[in-house]
């Protein structure tokens, strides 16, 4: 996720730089167990890692099988007994030095990630440095994890002390790869865990550089380990009994069998799931500003961001001069090669995905949506006819009931719905299973937070869209997701407490 307060408007002089060349990531392995890249020993099978940008198949990854899962538990295992018991002060240190080499690499990176989703240069570059303050702010923290202490009578008193877990199984999505290793591993690692990480196969490439960035920061080998893999590699991790806590990003029906299998061995789980949100624009609302919020709440990385509003409610009053302006700046978005540093819109994750996109854009015309703009398939280079570029889509004419209102696209297809009321709003925009984020429009500071207070989700923007400053949790109502990331709160969900009664007279018992 972005924080899209800095990103609209410049890029820093130091990313101006081009990475030329063959990506050296591309070729070495991409497994990193115990403190070294290694392929996979035992490997069922392969799949294609390919270019998003282009459609190149780049090489064969090999899926990890369950031999080479139970290594990565046993180094995680064996790493716990050492990471777990030094000072949070020294864990914290090891991280800070992780986020400063990674700011030193950033170009490397983003260059990497583009490589691998296929989103355009400058939102790799704010993913990259958004994560290392995140991993900063995380070695921060570590130093500060501690327990309570509690007098009670007589001079007796008890404590509490926070301790990890374990070993936690992490399982990414490919819209934002490193983001994704990133605020798991670091608050798991600050909290004295250890991790498994598996990114998606679609984008294997920077959780790989992360681990070797741990390493070299001095995080002792078999603390941060990566196995790559589809499905059945995800279910191997998830039910390992060595596994204490899996943490998961990704589809609600996914989320729903790690869920079981974290059930069967009553084991933690973090769920960051799917969502459908509102982004809720009143006539009293500065209008260039709600269109701004509109954009980034449905355009960014192709729009396959989770948090999204794709459900747009427009006041009745305001909706003929909200789309006059929203067409106008949707127009002169470009679409063109994720590497060119102007650049706005880039290629879709892969086929599946835009075929999926594309069919959602049919069955709203079918149930009687309408283009207003946008939403085919468009090649901008001969060079690039290989990859999936799709025009960012307005609908109109929307329904509640439509499939494209009421299931997550994750594509630019952005739904647009008119309202009249802010009762009426605010029960439509509830109206759904998911709840994981919303936005509100308005210059009515009353309205604003009223409408926050009761709207049904774990994020709320006022008078913006998909900002996420470190520091602030992230996370979701109903089927959007258990658990909370990327703030304080995260770190209890990778620690337990343990209670100790000190009794400092003589001991009484009624027999």
């Amino acid at each position: 996720m972005l924080s899209v307060r800095r990103v609209v408007h410049y890029v820093p002089r130091r990313y101006m730089a081009v990475v030329t060349g063959s990506n050296p990531q591309v070729t070495q392995p991409l497994n990193y167990i115990g403190g070294k890249r290694v392929d996979p020993v035992h490997s069922p099978d392969t799949f294609n890692l390919t270019s998003p940008a282009t459609g190149e198949v780049l090489r064969p990854v090999g899926n990890t099988g369950s031999t080479d899962v139970d290594e990565a538990v046993l180094a995680a295992q064996d790493a716990f007994k050492t990471w777990s018991k030094i000072s949070g002060f020294e864990r914290g240190a090891i991280l800070k030095k992780a986020a400063n080499i990674i700011r030193e690499r950033a170009e490397e990176m983003a260059r990497t990630e583009v490589l691998d989703t296929g989103k355009p240069i400058w939102e790799a570059r704010y993913d990259i440095e958004g994560c290392t303050d995140t991993i900063d702010y995380y070695g921060g923290l570590a130093a500060k994890i501690a327990g309570e202490y509690q007098q009670l009578a007589n001079g007796s008193f008890a404590y509490t002390i926070k301790e990890p877990l374990g070993v936690v199984g992490g399982i990414g999505a490919w819209n934002y790869p490193f983001q994704m290793a990133a605020w798991k591993s670091s608050p798991a690692l600050a909290a004295g865990n250890t991790m498994i990480f598996k990114p998606s196969p679609l984008t294997p490439l920077t959780a790989v550089m992360l681990a070797e960035i741990y390493s070299e920061a001095g995080l002792p080998h078999g603390c941060f380990n990566v196995i790559q893999g589809e499905g059945e590699t995800g279910q191997l991790l998830s039910n390992h009994t060595g596994v204490s806590k899996m943490t998961f990003t990704g589809s609600v029906q996914t989320g729903s069998k790690i869920m079981e299998a974290c059930a069967k061995q009553i084991h933690h789980v973090t769920l960051e799931l799917g969502g459908k949100s509102p982004c809720i624009i009143f006539d009293d609302s500065d209008l260039d500003s709600a269109v701004t919020g509109a954009m980034l709440a449905n355009f960014l990385n192709q729009g396959q961001v989770c948090s999204n509003g794709t459900r747009v409610f427009v006041q009745d009053s305001v909706m003929k001069p909200f789309l006059e302006k929203l067409v106008e700046r949707t127009k002169a978005m470009k679409i063109g090669d994720p590497n060119d540093e102007d650049t706005t819109v880039g290629a879709t994750i892969s086929p599946e995905q835009a075929s999926k996109t594309l069919q959602y854009i049919d069955i709203a015309q079918t149930e009687g949506a309408h283009i207003l703009y946008g939403g085919k398939r468009v090649t901008p280079s001969a060079s690039l006819a290989g990859g999936y570029y799709i025009q960012p889509c307005i609908l109109t004419n929307c329904q509640d009931n439509m499939r494209v209102v009421k299931e997550e696209v994750f594509g630019s297809v952005m739904s647009v719905l008119s309202f009249s009321s802010e009762e009426e709003v605010i029960a439509r925009a509830n109206d759904t299973e998911f709840g994981l984020a919303g936005g509100v429009f308005t210059n009515n500071l009353q309205r604003a937070h009223r409408v926050a207070s009761s709207l049904e989700a774990g994020s709320l923007y006022v008078n913006t869209y998909n900002v996420y400053p470190v520091g602030v949790p992230f996370g979701g109502y109903k089927k959007s997701g258990i658990g909370r990331e990327n703030g304080p709160d995260t770190l209890d969900y990778y620690t337990q407490i343990k209670s100790v009664y000190v009794e400092m007279g003589p001991v009484e018992a009624p027999f």
